[in-house]
């Protein structure tokens, strides 16, 4: 673009010294025809210089042009010299307001930036902070990876668990515990349906752990007594969306079942937060001594409360997988209630796979001179074998 501006530039500076050279031939050549001749009223032409014109106009044509030739190269080098050194003289003030504009002003950095200059950006920032350029590669892709492309983000979390004996079934196997499981959360919609899976089959429950947050998955480990594919193992209770019911189809095969509910088209598309709730039902040995609960999601604010009251656990502790300097606050009801509850709160943010394991110790497991704190500094080493 730029030579074509120089050509142009020069073939007009060109054109112009033709004209004014045939201006000044045509001139001069008046002035010698106008000589010979009695112009009678006419004769004050002769008091005209046009010879002197004319020279005047051929000389500014020929001269002025190959001056021009001859020298617009030098004058652009010096143009050009000019030119880096200012830029060489302000680049400091200017580096100083494009790096402020972009610290302050984070919309002046997203007309101009892509995704992968903005990792960059953030990958040396770290790695200046850090000191270290490979662990801070290493610390921001994993970030990435798990919060920016994410699907969804979860805010106010509320977790409820009751965890109850299962007598009707208990007396015809093993013991088992009910454990009724409620989710609140706000969150855009990702996905118009959501489905909530159980099975029996690690690869199976492994896939379906790559669809989240549309599926959520509990893995139900292969005992007697306990069938992934039945109501009774495993029951999506009810969903709702800011508060509406809505409609849980249910299919079911030989490994596993899946209850599917539909947040409907229109939220989706709106991407406006909502208030997501469903409630389901499982059952867990009481010989597991435990369970774990994920977050599938980044997760803001988290609550977690456990009502173990109907059932023989002697004592329940909460076991939090969770990396962040914010400390999570756990409290139990005082034994004057009569009611065994343990609660667990966790504010600011979490990144996914994070989550809370749960492990108790039954009452006919405790000796009579076994302390709480002791076995509360054994369980807590545990790790979960049943997950959702």
């Amino acid at each position: 673009m730029a030579d074509s501006d120089h050509q142009l530039l020069r073939s007009k500076m060109a054109l112009i010294g033709v004209l004014f050279a045939v201006l000044g031939i045509f001139f001069i050549s008046l002035s010698r025809w106008l000589t010979g001749l009695d112009l009678e009223a006419w004769d004050w032409l002769h008091s005209i210089p046009f010879s002197e014109l004319g020279a005047t106009l051929f000389g500014i044509g020929v001269v002025g042009t190959a001056y021009d030739y001859y020298t617009r190269k030098e004058e652009e080098e010096n143009a050009t010299r000019r030119l880096r050194r200012t830029l060489k003289d302000e680049a400091p003030v200017m580096r100083d307001a494009v790096i402020e504009a972009f610290a302050t002003r984070p919309e002046d950095l997203r007309r101009v930036a892509t995704p992968e200059l903005l990792d960059d950006l953030a990958t040396n920032a770290m790695g200046l902070r850090l000191g270290d350029a490979q662990f801070a590669r290493e610390i921001y892709t994993d970030v990435r990876d798990q919060a920016i492309r994410a699907a969804e983000r979860w805010h106010d979390v509320d977790v409820r668990i009751r965890i109850s004996t299962a007598v009707d079934r208990s007396t015809r196997g093993a013991p088992l515990f009910d454990v009724l499981v409620q989710w609140e959360y706000t969150t855009v919609p990702s996905h118009a349906v959501r489905r909530f899976a159980c099975v029996s089959d690690r690869d199976e429950y492994l896939d379906l752990l790559d669809d989240v947050p549309a599926t959520s998955c509990w893995f139900m480990t292969p005992r007697p007594g306990l069938d992934a594919s039945s109501r009774a193992s495993f029951e999506l209770l009810s969903f709702s969306v800011n508060g509406e019911e809505r409609a849980i189809r249910r299919s079911a095969r030989k490994t596993g079942q899946t209850y599917s509910a539909r947040i409907g088209d229109d939220l989706v598309e709106a991407a406006e937060p909502v208030r997501i709730k469903h409630l389901f039902r499982v059952v867990t040995p009481q010989s597991g001594h435990r369970l774990f609960f994920e977050l599938a999601q980044p997760s803001r604010d988290v609550k977690l409360a456990v009502d173990y009251s109907d059932s023989d656990i002697a004592h329940l502790s909460i076991s939090d997988l969770v990396t962040s300097l914010r400390r999570t606050e756990i409290s139990r009801w005082p034994k004057q209630l009569g009611a065994k509850v343990i609660s667990a709160e966790l504010p600011g943010w979490v990144l996914p796979k994070a989550g809370f394991t749960l492990v108790w110790t039954l009452a006919s497991e405790q000796s009579p001179d076994e302390t709480a704190p002791a076995a509360t500094s054994s369980v807590r080493r545990a790790r979960s074998s049943d997950r959702t």
